[in-house]
């Protein structure tokens, strides 16, 4: 099995840090000399920048004493351009730097042997959003995999959670659901930094590839990004806002529904409805749900595209007021099933194929088992259906504080 290795002070221990600018893994890594001599590839996308809007792939190709070879790119391109999922991207070369751009979500999901062939070393820069389905977190597990096989050395530099790394929420991934939107038993919200999960994916479940994840200074876990100092750069095309991956890992269950989940709008994943829905009246019976730290304000949208394009849908629009009492998971779990509640003849599971897999529903892949289905189906409490969860959220505090770095 290959190692995994950290350098310098264990940051975030120093409480004079409160407030100070985050410095990044990519930042602390080509400050060095590490890579001095190297042929590196680069997984990256354009959330790649640290703090002075400095790409990474742009950095390593100007670096002295260092070529840049290859960049790979994930889910949406390296160019982040490719606006809905489930859209593959096609390989490229890259205009300026003139070195090839493998397209991770295409034809293959791992590099290949051609693709990692004269590298001494493959670099990862990708900003994750704290959710378990985002599919980033897999294609650095594919790289992984396939770096363990042909011997290339992989450095991860590591980036902030953007919704903070100590709550933890929602039932782990069950054996036999796995999927490009998870691949190891873990919950929806993770509470996990991207250094955090390789080395966890390496060493836990056994990839065994050569690892170094280089830490950043200066993050503390209960911090969310607008605490940071670092600018936010969309990690995808619909993750506008700081807003919109705090909600996430509740209403990425939309996807695996016949309900829109406000792709096609400004404000996906914040804005969910259905044609044919009084908005002032689901509004209200959400908001008499007295969630924590959420206010439920009723809204008509028209998607541009995606499910119910051009239609106009009711819904509402969430609003976090707390976000330390603000539970994701459980207020997504509470919008499908007033949905379906309020409109039982109009609501529908999504049917696959979705994300590779022909299968197995969609919503089951998401949530992780089918068992949240078959709850929301049997009208279970919100209560029983969070209880459940209970068992999974302690044991994953447990086995993910080894690979903890903060």
């Amino acid at each position: 099995m290959g190692t995994s290795a950290t350098h310098g002070v264990r940051p975030g221990s120093d409480p004079e840090v409160k407030g100070a600018r985050v410095r990044l893994g990519s930042e602390v890594l080509l400050d060095s000399a590490r890579l001095r001599g190297a042929r590196a590839g680069v997984l990256c996308n354009p959330a790649s920048v640290d703090a002075r809007f400095r790409h990474i792939a742009d950095r390593l190709a100007t670096a002295d004493g260092l070529t840049l070879a290859a960049i790979f790119g994930p889910q949406h391109g390296f160019h982040s351009d490719v606006q809905d999922n489930m859209v593959e991207t096609p390989h490229a070369r890259h205009p300026s730097r003139q070195v090839p751009v493998h397209s991770l979500y295409s034809e293959t999901r791992e590099p290949t042997a051609e693709m990692l062939h004269g590298l001494d070393v493959l670099v990862v820069d990708i900003q994750d959003i704290g959710a378990r389905i985002y599919t980033y977190v897999y294609t650095l597990a594919n790289c992984l995999r396939a770096c363990s096989r042909h011997g290339v050395p992989v450095i991860v530099c590591d980036r902030p959670n953007p919704i903070g790394g100590v709550a933890i929420e929602g039932a782990c991934l069950a054996p036999g659901f796995e999927s490009f939107v998870g691949q190891f038993p873990i919950p929806m919200r993770h509470g996990m930094t991207i250094g955090e999960l390789a080395r966890l994916f390496n060493e836990r479940h056994g990839i065994g590839a050569t690892l170094d994840v280089v830490p950043m200074t200066g993050w503390r876990r209960d911090q969310y990004w607008d605490e940071t100092g670092l600018p936010w750069v969309m990690p995808s095309p619909n993750m506008p806002t700081l807003d919109t991956a705090i909600v996430y890992p509740g209403t990425v269950l939309f996807e695996g529904t016949m309900l829109s989940e406000g792709r096609g709008t400004t404000r996906p994943f914040e804005l969910v409805g259905l044609p044919g829905i009084d908005a002032d009246a689901f509004a209200d019976a959400m908001n008499a749900r007295a969630l924590a730290g959420a206010h439920f304000r009723p809204a008509v949208f028209e998607p541009t595209f995606q499910k119910h394009a051009k239609q106009a849908c009711g819904g509402c629009q969430i609003h976090v007021t707390d976000r330390e009492r603000f539970r994701p998971v459980r207020t997504g779990v509470a919008l499908i099933a007033t949905f379906r509640r309020l409109a039982a003849a109009r609501f529908a599971w999504r049917q696959p194929p979705y994300e590779y897999e022909h299968e197995k529903q969609p919503f089951d892949i998401l949530a992780g088992s089918d068992r949240l289905r078959h709850q929301i189906d049997d009208d279970a409490s919100l209560d029983e259906i969070a209880d459940g969860w209970q068992a999974d959220e302690r044991a994953f505090a447990v086995e993910r504080q080894p690979y903890l770095l903060y």
